[in-house]
């Protein structure tokens, strides 16, 4: 038959040819990739005869490449299982094969075609165990290393607790960690509301390390420590020149000390009206403006907020900006007092007796059932601070390895037969005395008498603070 150009068979032949050579330059490609990886590859039929070997693997077997294609694997592989692959069908992943004095790993593959296996291709991964190990040990000193720098930059940048550390399995707890985890993930603002020594700074750090700002700083302000002439200041920075005794270099603000990270504001209630204008502005254009300078800086940086009074009421009454509280209750934690969770509360005991061990030294202890059931009773005002309080003095009372009811201070141990553990035959006001007084001894106790931070935790002024000092006399001077 006579093949006209351009005629139809003509084409045919034109495309199977194109085919042919596509087909003969990806087989090309494939003998050199076989061929010039480093660990050691075979092909065999299904009779066990090899068809393809490449160069690494038939160095390491000590024959010619082209001497051992078409010769059975059995006869050249020691304790090779290439045949038994192709029987079975069943591929071997990363198998121990010992040829010539060395441990491998290996794996064989079976190749099928139309349901029946045709070829079976085997890989050594590694053609001595000890390169294996020897890579292990590698991969541990790298971890242990991460570990290390992991370790060390979470302490220079702040945070320490994650929502693991913070110990209770209330429901209502476990209800508010599972909302705090949620809210993590994303760089809302977010607002820590709960009577003090419940945890808020704790949960504080536990946000900042779920989020993707782990990395980054993590710098807590303290707002009820900072002198109302130096709020700006702090928080903002100042240029050079700023004011009389300004440093030469000028200073970050502590939100330029966070940029990229977190910034925690602790007691934001004590924010001075001034102040919240100003805050509020860095809310809504992410911008800061150090004292002294002309133009403001940009700052990226996530604003976790807390207060142990309720910000909806002072803005009632007037103290609080309600466009700053709007703009800061984006998400509300209310994180709940201890005598809401009372069922923690001997998880807490045995968490803080065994940190109290290790910071004294002090050998292991425990508390008698009588003793836990007074510490669970007890209403605690002072919350989870108070708890660990009194279990530090009961731990240097106590007498052997056990605390008693004897060990546990008189407020603590009287039997609780009224709502907050007075007796109910005295008058309201007489109980609320009593319970104001322990929270005021206990908090000066806490602070090892500092009475103006005592005044700025209890919300109330100094001059307040010592007039009820003198009201109480030596029963609400530290113990």
């Amino acid at each position: 038959m006579k093949i006209r150009s351009g005629g139809w068979v003509h084409r045919l032949l034109q495309r199977l040819a194109e085919q042919a050579r596509e087909a003969d330059k990806s087989l090309s490609m494939l003998e050199v990739a076989i061929d010039s990886d480093y660990e050691g590859l075979i092909i065999t039929d299904a009779e066990g005869k090899i068809l393809k070997v490449n160069q690494a693997y038939a160095d390491f077997l000590g024959y010619p490449v082209p001497g051992m294609i078409g010769r059975p694997v059995t006869e050249l592989v020691e304790n090779t299982r290439m045949h038994i692959v192709a029987r079975t069908g069943q591929a071997e992943i990363a198998h121990i094969q010992k040829i010539n004095g060395h441990e491998m790993v290996a794996s064989r593959i079976p190749i099928f075609r139309e349901g029946k296996v045709v070829a079976v291709v085997g890989k050594v991964m590694f053609q001595d165990l000890d390169d294996l190990f020897a890579m292990i040990d590698r991969f541990k000193r790298l971890k242990n290393e991460l570990e290390f720098y992991k370790t060390e930059l979470s302490k220079r940048l702040g945070a320490r607790y994650s929502f693991d550390n913070i110990v209770g399995t209330s429901a209502v707890l476990e209800q508010v960690k599972a909302l705090g985890s949620r809210v993590a993930r994303s760089d809302t603002t977010v607002l820590l509301e709960g009577e003090s020594g419940t945890g808020k700074e704790m949960f504080a750090h536990a946000i900042h390390i779920a989020s993707s700002r782990a990395l980054g700083p993590f710098i807590k302000v303290n707002c009820a420590a900072i002198p109302e002439n130096l709020f700006e200041s702090e928080l903002f920075g100042y240029v050079e020149g700023a004011f009389t005794g300004a440093q030469k270099k000028g200073k970050k603000g502590k939100f330029l000390l966070a940029d990229k990270g977190t910034i925690f504001l602790d007691e934001i209630s004590e924010l001075p009206l001034t102040m919240q204008a100003k805050l509020l502005r860095v809310l809504q254009e992410r911008e800061v403006e150090p004292v002294g300078s002309d133009h403001p800086k940009p700052v990226d940086v996530r604003i976790v907020a807390a207060s142990n009074k309720g910000l909806s009421h002072l803005v009632e009454q007037g103290s609080f900006r309600n466009d700053l509280y709007y703009r800061l209750n984006v998400v509300r934690l209310a994180i709940p007092p201890l005598r809401e969770r009372k069922e923690d509360i001997p998880l807490l005991v045995t968490k803080i007796l065994h940190q109290l061990e290790k910071e004294t030294g002090m050998p292991t202890i425990e508390v008698e059932p009588g003793a836990m059931e007074r510490l669970t009773a007890y209403p605690w005002p002072g919350n989870v601070r108070e708890l660990r309080n009194v279990l530090e003095q009961a731990m240097h009372t106590a007498v052997g390895s056990t605390i008693t009811c004897q060990d546990i201070p008189k407020a603590v141990a009287t039997e609780p037969t009224g709502q907050h553990g007075a007796p109910p035959d005295r008058g309201l006001k007489a109980q609320l005395t009593d319970l104001e007084e322990e929270i005021i001894r206990r908090t000066l106790a806490e602070l090892k008498g500092d009475k103006q931070t005592a005044a700025a935790r209890l919300g109330i002024s100094k001059s307040s603070l010592y007039a009820k000092l003198e009201q109480y006399g030596a029963a609400a001077r530290p113990a």
